[in-house]
């Protein structure tokens, strides 16, 4: 059975990317950042709205992008 997605922030899944090897890449347009990690090219954008929960297709989207289950998520955030 799989988990449920976590009710997490910006500042929480930009924790998760530092620690899976992402880096900050540039500004997109509006309120969002482009985060990039090079040894495969991979990336994902992230809204940058303060203190609000990502919406759950939101939070889908951006742990597809990196490439990971929601569960290899959820143990990373809790790390």
């Amino acid at each position: 059975m799989s988990q449920k997605f976590p009710a997490v922030t910006d500042r929480e899944v930009i924790k998760v990317l530092k620690k899976l090897g992402f880096s900050f890449y540039r500004q997109a347009k509006g309120s969002h950042e482009i985060w990039r990690r090079d040894e495969d090219g991979r990336q994902t954008t992230v809204p940058r709205h303060r203190g609000r929960v990502l919406k759950r297709r939101t939070l889908k989207a951006i742990v597809e992008d990196m490439g990971i289950s929601i569960e290899e998520f959820n143990c990373l955030l809790r790390e």
